[in-house]
């Protein structure tokens, strides 16, 4: 057995189950994928007119999801030096999940990135198809030993920045993937876009069931967007990039829908008039800002 290996089964302990569960995960992460979304469309198509089916879809939710990030919390995670544990988030004002819901980064200056096996269920994957990084070194030495047949290469915390701000530059919000079979905690981030990721697909199916119009399998960054109307040129730019319908025009008025915001950030940096500001408004969830999560997550206030 590789030592990686090891290191599954001896972080969930007794929990065999998780540790097996965690093993397919990654070594098999194409299938995994695909299964999981071709489950998803079989569930939504036979009973999807069942109120009660919304529960099975928060069972699994509550157990694999992700995080939007901001540009700002990103760098903060991509720039560690020490290991990071915390959590979990019982409060649910950064996480708002019940369970995968710890943010744990073990010698987080490790980072791989490998091919997304969202990207690699399709056969015309928006480009490149590398943009899954793993963060902390059990996870990236367990992909190095076992998932050579997806492109795993190691990278330095510059080429991760870069690889992130090019995808963000094609219109991909990133996300911390969070994951109860690999402890609960998050330790992937990737560049996601409606077209090709399944926590966004498998959401937009989840939202076909009847009474779960709300459910979603990633959570929002916590941040709104500010609007300066003094340097607005009212071009539709922040309308055409917002993937969630938030910003729309009408008779060339910008109009802007807060509740759909997942405070992505993708608008703010696209305007080119510099329009756009996040803010982070009172009362509603917290960013996974790692200096914020520290006070909140070890009995400190915000």
């Amino acid at each position: 057995m590789k030592e990686s290996t090891r290191r599954v089964f001896r972080l969930h302990g007794w929990r065999v189950d998780r540790a097996i569960h965690n093993y397919l995960y990654f070594v098999f992460y194409d299938l995994y994928v695909k299964g999981a979304l071709y489950l998803t469309q079989v569930i939504v198509t036979l009973f999807g007119r069942f109120p009660a089916t919304r529960h099975l879809a928060r069972f699994i939710f509550d157990r694999y999801h992700a995080k939007v990030l901001s540009w700002g919390d990103l760098t903060k995670i991509l720039q560690l030096e020490e290991a990071v544990d915390l959590g979990p988030d019982t409060t649910g004002r950064i996480i708002p999940f019940r369970y995968a819901n710890r943010i744990v980064l073990r010698e987080p200056t490790h980072l791989a990135v490998m091919d997304c096996p969202c990207k690699l269920e399709l056969d015309d994957p928006c480009q490149p198809v590398a943009s899954c990084i793993a963060v902390g070194r059990p996870l990236v030495d367990f992909w190095l030993e076992h998932c050579e047949k997806y492109h795993v290469r190691r990278i330095t915390q510059e080429e991760a920045l870069d690889i992130i701000e090019r995808h963000r530059q094609n219109g991909h919000i990133t996300q911390a993937f969070f994951k109860v079979a690999t402890g609960g905690s998050m330790g992937v981030i990737c560049s996601c876009c409606p077209r090709c990721c399944v926590s966004m697909r498998a959401t937009a199916l989840v939202r076909k069931i009847k009474g779960a119009e709300g459910i979603s399998q990633y959570a929002p960054s916590g941040y709104k967007v500010a609007h300066d109307p003094g340097s607005c040129r009212a071009c539709g730019s922040c309308a055409e990039t917002c993937h969630f319908g938030a910003v729309e025009f009408r008779e060339g008025r910008r109009l802007y829908h807060p509740e759909k915001c997942y405070g992505c950030e993708l608008c703010v940096e696209r305007c080119p008039a510099k329009a756009l500001s996040l803010f982070l408004p009172e009362g509603g969830l917290l960013p996974l800002d790692l200096e914020l999560a520290g006070r909140m997550l070890t009995g400190g206030r915000s």
